[in-house]
């Protein structure tokens, strides 16, 4: 059995900023942080949800994105030093999402700093979102990695993965799924047609058609800061598409408790069994506790979100 944990949206707290920082967006983004993001998100809530993962001690952890709010040179650093405080980059995938592509940044000074975290095996730290997709493999999972954030003007928070990353994307899986792997996608939007339209995928569609073709066992997503199911249909049957609450969320917030999903990848015959417990921060921060469980096991589910 190998066991992968997911989290998103971690939110780290901001920074100040000198006003030679603050432009265009990122000053609308700075100011919303402060008059109300600021009481969603809270690092009480993420160190508890840290801890808990440190104690179950799963194979790997899947984090899909928006570490930062408005992608601030201080931003980069303090995800970068807590990013190694939480675990090293063989043992943490991560994907970007939009907050992390606010504005455009000199990849050195921004998610180079990351740069392990991001990489696929065998390759050096990136060195620019072309690396896109991404693959890691680890024990029978494989882990394909998608950059589905691009810099978009103000109010929208809309991402885009682009044909050729698609198109790569579609190899990657076809490859990993002739080699009898368990495919898990990583994504920061979700990607659903049914979305806002300014918070959606705006390829939503062409990647469903990928995966209508090619299939996987699981996309994993963040973004939309609450635990939540859809499916895609896929060759072999439903994918499940699951996100997860943000891992910072503050206990009377509009999200409610912070979560993250602890997934148990078993295979069963000619399937996979996924085990999705979603685990929620109890009321003393100081470790989680269960809060649904949902089961995947080839083209049928069943469960419940708590």
């Amino acid at each position: 059995m190998f066991t992968l944990a997911h989290l998103s949206d971690p939110h780290l707290p901001m920074p100040a900023a000198p006003l030679g920082e603050l432009f265009g967006k990122r000053a609308t983004g700075y100011l919303n942080w402060w008059r109300n993001r600021v009481r969603l998100h809270v690092p009480e809530a993420l160190a508890g949800i840290v801890a808990d993962i440190k104690a179950q001690r799963p194979d790997h952890v899947a984090l899909t994105g928006d570490l930062v709010n408005v992608s601030l040179p201080a931003e980069f650093q303090r995800a970068a030093a807590w990013l190694a405080a939480f675990d090293g980059p063989d043992r943490i995938t991560v994907v970007p999402g939009n907050h992390d592509v606010y504005v455009p940044t000199e990849w050195g000074a921004s998610h180079g700093l990351w740069g392990a975290y991001l990489a696929g095996d065998g390759a050096p730290p990136a060195v620019g979102f072309e690396v896109f997709p991404t693959l890691r493999r680890r024990g029978p999972v494989a882990l394909v990695g998608l950059s589905s954030g691009v810099p978009k003007p103000p109010l929208l928070a809309t991402g885009t993965l682009g044909p050729a990353q698609i198109a790569r994307a579609e190899r990657l899986l076809a490859d990993a799924g002739r080699e009898g792997l368990c495919r898990v996608v990583l994504i920061h939007h979700p990607p659903i047609t049914t979305e806002k339209r300014f918070k959606r995928l705006t390829d939503a569609s062409a990647f469903q058609a990928m995966i209508r073709r090619v299939g996987c066992e699981l996309v994993l997503h963040g973004h939309n800061h609450r635990s939540e199911v859809a499916h895609i249909d896929g060759p072999a049957g439903p994918v499940p598409v699951i996100g997860v609450t943000s891992a910072s969320a503050a206990a009377g917030s509009k999200y409610g408790r912070a979560r993250y999903h602890l997934i148990r990848i078993e295979r069963q015959a000619a399937a996979w069994r996924l085990d999705v417990e979603i685990r929620a921060l109890r009321a003393d921060a100081a470790a989680c506790e269960p809060d649904g469980r949902l089961v995947f096991h080839g083209a049928a589910a069943n469960g419940v979100v708590g």
